[in-house]
Parts: C-alpha cells; structure tokens; sequence
C-alpha cells in the first residue's frame, strides 16, 4: 500500500508484524551514487522524517534502516521500528526467527496519517 506519493518519491508499507515502511525514488537508479545529490537529500530528510514519526508514535526499541537492494535491483531504503518483543529481535528481520510474537501496537492507519502530514510539509 502507498502511504505518500510526490513527484519525486513514493513510500509504501511492507506486510509485517512490525511498523515498516519503503522509500522508493520514482525514477529507478541501481545506486545511491546515481541519484542526482538534491533526491539524496531529500531521500535523506524524508527518512529522517519517518524514523521521528516512527520513534514518537511506536516507541521501539531501535529503528532499522537498511538498502540492500540485491533481489530488487534498485535504491529503496526500508525503515522498521523493532521491539524486543518482534519475533526476530536482535536478529534481522530477514534472519532467524527466534520466537512468536503477538505484539500489540496502536493502529498503523493513524501512524500513516501522521507520515503523510509531516511529509506534506518538506
């Protein structure tokens, strides 16, 4: 699902027990380094926007970033809140899964809500 859309960039979620959202850039570039430096910029403060929203509505334990972008071979940057509770906590969440989880989180509708509105304002 898209949580925001521009001219420049797109976010959208990612099926999961845990709040996790994608930063894509509409163009496709294979690299970081390709991305014309006002996109990174922008990419950057659209993360920075999205780790606060995350932190202030979730209160993980730690945010996530990563771009591995081996299976999809272009720039996108995945930002997860993780709880110690998650089913894979300290792991990865592409490691080992080391327990069940049944976290109970606030509604991920109001935390997109406040994404959207924030990033209204870039």
């Amino acid at each position: 699902m898209i949580v925001y859309e521009d001219n420049d960039i797109y976010i959208e979620t990612e099926d999961s027990e845990i709040p996790w959202l994608k930063i894509f850039t509409k163009q496709a570039y294979k690299e970081l380094g390709d991305v014309p430096k006002s996109l990174r910029t922008k990419l950057w403060e659209v993360y920075d926007i999205i780790e606060y929203e995350m932190k202030e509505y979730y209160r993980p334990a730690k945010i996530n970033m990563a771009s591995f972008a081996n299976m999809l071979p272009r720039v996108h940057i995945h930002v997860m809140a993780r709880f110690k509770e998650d089913s894979y906590f300290p792991n990865p969440m592409w490691g080992e899964k080391l327990r069940e989880s049944d976290l109970k989180l606030p509604d991920e509708k109001e935390f997109h809500k406040n994404v959207k509105k924030a990033l209204e304002n870039l």
